[in-house]
């Protein structure tokens, strides 16, 4: 005789499906764009009916909403963990760099459907995760300027903001190289990037 799932059991299954679906959505909304994804293609994708997503999700906009936010939290609670280390700024920026790039290279189908699809959200959770875009490019420009105190805030910014686009260039690399020599040749560059002189 089977027991009944425990409490906690029901709700770490139900986390897993919802990353089942965002994990999909992912992909699809990479592949085809937000709006050429129906919820039954999601559905299928997950190997269940549409209606079934519906458990989990109030509509589609509800599944980017969570994909494009789940993201940006996640990198800004990680790029704080990385800078509440108490460390030099050049330890703290190389750590940053190790990080966005590992988040670049495991996740090139979610940055690609944020830079073509951001625009889909409703304002509301699409002023949020510019909030918690704007509190991550904060991290680093913090860091930036210890590093290059002669540099105005602007200037640190926009080092910030070309790094991002060099790592994040993953959904547009056609190499077949293993990771680690991308991630390796990435950070680098990266890094050479961030210690360029002030102008």
């Amino acid at each position: 005789m089977s027991e009944t799932p425990s409490a906690p059991e029901r709700r770490h299954s139900k986390e897993d499906r919802r990353a089942t679906y965002l994990a999909a959505a992912a992909r699809l909304f990479a592949a085809n764009g937000y709006r050429g994804v129906s919820i039954e293609d999601l559905g299928a994708a997950c190997g269940v009916s549409g209606p079934a997503v519906y458990r989990h999700f109030a509509n589609k906009q509800a599944v980017l909403a969570e994909l494009l936010l789940g993201v940006s939290r996640s990198l800004l609670d990680g790029s704080t963990m990385v800078a509440d280390d108490s460390l030099a700024a050049d330890v703290v920026l190389q750590r940053l760099i190790e990080f966005q790039a590992d988040f670049a290279l495991n996740n090139p189908e979610v940055i690609r459907v944020h830079d073509r699809d951001l625009a889909s959200l409703d304002p509301e959770p699409a002023g949020e995760v510019r909030r918690l875009q704007r509190e991550y490019i904060r991290v680093w420009t913090d860091q930036l300027r210890l590093l290059h105190p002669n540099e105005s805030a602007d200037g640190a910014r926009q080092r910030a903001q070309a790094v991002f686009g060099l790592l994040n260039s993953t959904p547009h690399s056609n190499t077949r190289e293993a990771a680690s020599t991308q991630r390796s040749r990435l950070v680098a560059m990266a890094w050479a990037a961030l210690q360029a002189p002030v102008p």
